[in-house]
């Protein structure tokens, strides 16, 4: 099971499972009530996973209305396996509509929502504290300080971003790096075959910076499992179906089914292992609605996709550069550079992958 090989996350020391366990439906409350686990269902998922050798796990304050974090610390107690996962959560969102304090990613809020987040996961520190979503507002120095704060005070181990701009990702750690506090090491974002639009700015900005992406919804919110199909084919396209246009569609209908078939796996599978496995990609988050469908997650880190139908996944799910992006192309660099001189970064085989196995 390749779930018991751990890698290093960003620039850091910390090891991580390249599949991380997320728990935003452990919980019957607040906004994802509508698929929810109680704890007794909860339960043989997260066993599962740590069955597995799984060590990377995901919640946040907004999940289930805190229900996920109150679950899960009781889950992380109740199998004694503190020490052993990285426990990450995340803020932003508010917990009182009626204090504009209450929200926000502002050290007022930041503290506060870490403390909280303390208390419901029954612990006395977080192994990773995530900014959920930049606010528009809050100056990027106050974030980065704030974080640097709680590291130096022990409630938190490591530092990272989710679901903001590449640009501010990057004035974050160069004013990290420039005044020697704590540097961020992830950087957590929506990818997957039917949406790579994160490949333009912020996977090469974190690899360059040493923020290591962890891929959320990497089946796009269920579509690349293969049970939607067009409303016109007479079955049901899924809540989300009117969002996804023809191109998607063909996407999921002919080539990730032709590879899943010639590998003798589910789209699913192969969905998954795509996202985990791209350059820039330190761990892809994945949930289950129960223990079978987990392990047939994990699973999907059991076999390799050949170059040749990796190419075929490629293609159908490559977004064309846009406006300057098409600059910053091997064709056009070819042009400017010179037709007849090849120029690369390094030769393969420059630095080999460090491993104890």
């Amino acid at each position: 099971m390749a779930l018991d090989q751990y890698y290093l996350l960003g620039r850091s020391g910390l090891r991580v499972s390249r599949l991380a366990l997320g728990t935003m439906n452990f919980g019957t409350g607040g906004f994802h009530a509508a698929y929810g686990k109680t704890e007794a269902e909860a339960r043989p998922i997260f066993r599962k996973y740590l069955d597995e050798g799984g060590n990377f796990l995901d919640t946040a304050d907004f999940y289930t209305a805190g229900e996920s974090e109150t679950i899960l610390g009781r889950l992380i107690a109740e199998a004694k396996v503190r020490d052993r996962v990285v426990l990450t959560t995340k803020f932003t969102n508010s917990v009182d509509p009626g204090d504009p304090n209450a929200g926000g990613n502002g050290r007022k809020h930041l503290i506060r929502a870490l403390e909280a987040s303390l208390r419901r996961l029954g612990t006395d520190h977080v192994d990773l504290f995530l900014l959920h979503t930049w606010d528009r507002l809050t100056p990027v120095e106050e974030v980065v300080r704030a974080l640097d704060d709680l590291v130096r005070a022990g409630k938190i181990r490591y530092a990272g971003l989710s679901d903001v701009p590449a640009w501010y990702a990057a004035r974050a750690q160069s004013i990290a790096e420039s005044n020697s506090l704590t540097p961020m090491i992830n950087l957590q974002l929506p990818y997957s075959l039917a949406e790579r639009e994160i490949e333009t700015e912020h996977v090469p900005m974190g690899q360059h910076l040493g923020l290591g992406v962890t891929a959320w919804s990497p089946l796009a919110g269920g579509f690349l499992t293969g049970k939607y199909r067009k409303p016109t084919e007479g079955r049901f396209a899924g809540p989300d179906a009117q969002t996804w246009h023809d191109r998607d569609w063909e996407l999921l209908l002919k080539p990730l089914e032709e590879v899943a078939g010639k590998l003798g796996v589910t789209m699913a599978q192969v969905a998954i292992n795509w996202v985990a496995t791209q350059p820039g990609i330190a761990s892809a988050i994945v949930g289950a609605s129960n223990a079978d469908q987990l392990g047939a997650s994990m699973a999907a880190l059991d076999f390799e996709i050949p170059a040749e139908l990796r190419k075929v996944l490629d293609e159908a799910s490559a977004v064309p550069p846009a406006s300057v992006y098409r600059m910053f192309t091997a064709q056009y660099q070819n042009w400017i550079i010179s037709p007849d001189t090849k120029v690369g970064d390094k030769p393969a085989g420059y630095a080999p992958a460090v491993r104890n196995w």
